[in-house]
């Protein structure tokens, strides 16, 4: 095994290990701080990020806002406040060591006033930005307003291409390190285009170096590219290190930090972790940001699919090929169905799924009617978490806040359901952890075959880099 040794990253001497963000409450300043302490880059999630009371207690983000708008506002609030939280708690545990970067989705809402509002109320105490899900031009001005380092995430040396000549260009300086985050590999969102085959991972290296080629072409040879995605022991990863083809390389960990004594995720998450098979991360096109995302295969994506296969299409007028009536609602509103479909439908029906639901596809989705309250009560209390929602049809552009297309019945609210993960408890925990979703990586499943978690042991996250840095 290769040494590892430390690298320049954001003007600083660190391990080349980069603590990977993980959304709502998942990366918090515990265990960012604990990672810093250890030497490497920690990082904090700043979407909607826990707060706390007087008394050390999560605040709940409960929206007492009569539209989504009102709604809206308060959610900003809860993120901004959340994010200055975890960065104090951070500073603390890191002990001024290492580095702490904050994380965020460029396509939450409102994503730049969150990054202001939360670097304003924690000066000095974030040392990077790191940003991806959707084309952060953006990302550049703000690190040069507040002189952080910031760290753009991509999937392809042309994204980079693109973010560089139009933004990145005129803040080089403060370029810390360029994220590669496989699109196959990596937990939660990913960056899959449409012309990339899902089910067809691609060899990360020649990505990688078709990267490292084009930022040598903007004269960026040192800047690290840090790996992302699928990174698990680092023996396996050996001719990256010190590689001169590659050039200075970081490696991400987002899935093992999640088993560490630091990790806030709930104790029925780490269980269910040490139980995975391969083949149990599942990636998937359900979120209602529109990308790809990779998720345990649990009872919450098995509901997802279910609604997917119970879906026919419909025509308002009848045609040759949509010639059966149907009605739908209440009303019984005429719509019109392929003959071949009929039976299909009434077979549902039979089974309890007697609740049809308009999709902007022009499809019915059948669901029980416990299901169609449920969709239509979270459409209704959208507090426009995203830039823009497929689920709900929310958009934060004005005059109209509507992305103009009928809300899809088959997504879901992404912020109820990582809100209920990360803060599972008591004796409903598992069936919680089980009807939610519950991001991670590909390579997941080896928690249970890594002898370094013989016998469900968690490790503190200063003994997780020890164990790193062996490359094992």
């Amino acid at each position: 095994m290769k040494a590892i040794n430390t690298l320049r990253m954001g003007g600083t001497d660190v391990l080349p290990l980069v603590e990977g963000g993980k959304g709502v409450s998942v990366s918090t300043g515990a265990s960012a701080g604990a990672w810093a302490a250890a030497g490497g880059a920690g990082t904090i999630s700043i979407v909607n990020a826990d707060s706390y009371d007087e008394q050390g207690r999560p605040v709940p983000q409960v929206y007492h806002g009569r539209t989504r708008r009102e709604r809206h506002e308060e959610l900003v609030d809860y993120a901004i406040r959340g994010g200055i939280a975890q960065a104090r708690i951070a500073h603390e545990v890191s002990g001024g060591k290492g580095r702490i970067h904050a994380n965020i989705l460029w396509e939450m809402a409102a994503s730049e006033r969150v990054i202001t509002g939360v670097l304003e109320g924690a000066k000095g105490l974030i040392h990077g930005l790191t940003c991806g899900a959707g084309m952060p031009y953006r990302l550049a001005d703000i690190a040069a307003r507040f002189g952080v380092h910031y760290y753009p995430i991509v999937s392809s040396a042309r994204a980079f291409n693109a973010l560089w000549k139009r933004s990145y260009s005129k803040a080089s300086d403060l370029l810390g390190g360029v994220v590669y985050e496989d699109p196959w590999r990596a937990g939660g969102h990913n960056g899959l285009s449409n012309t990339e085959n899902p089910f067809a991972p691609e060899d990360p290296y020649p990505r990688v170096l078709a990267l490292r080629q084009a930022m040598r072409g903007f004269g960026l040879d040192n800047t690290p590219i840090i790996m992302a995605g699928g990174v698990w022991w680092l023996e396996e990863w050996q001719d990256w290190i010190d590689s001169e083809e590659l050039g200075p390389i970081a490696f991400q960990f987002g899935t093992r930090p999640l088993l560490t004594t630091e990790s806030p995720i709930p104790d029925a998450w780490k269980r269910r972790l040490l139980t995975l098979k391969k083949g149990d991360v599942y990636l998937n096109r359900f979120s209602p940001t529109g990308f790809y995302s990779s998720a345990v295969n649990n009872g919450f994506l098995h509901e997802l699919r279910q609604r997917t296969e119970h879906q026919v299409p419909y025509g308002t007028e009848a045609t040759e090929e949509l010639s059966v009536a149907y009605g739908v609602g209440p009303r019984k509103r005429e719509v019109f169905l392929k003959p071949e479909d009929v039976a299909r439908v009434q077979q549902w029906e039979s089974e309890g799924f007697v609740e049809p639901l308009r999709t902007p596809d022009s499809t019915l989705v059948f669901v029980t009617p416990d299901r169609a309250r449920l969709i239509v009560a979270d459409q209704t209390d959208c507090m426009g978490c995203l830039s823009e929602c497929k689920f709900s049809n929310w958009s934060q552009r004005g005059p109209s806040y509507s992305n103009g297309h009928r809300a899809d019945p088959r997504s879901f609210c992404i912020q109820k359901t990582l809100q209920a993960a990360a803060h599972a408890s008591g004796p409903d925990a598992d069936k919680v952890m089980d009807e939610n979703l519950m991001f991670g990586g590909t390579n997941a499943w080896r928690f249970g075959t890594d002898p370094f978690y013989a016998n469900g042991f968690v490790p503190t996250t200063k003994q997780l880099v020890e164990q790193i840095m062996t490359g094992r």
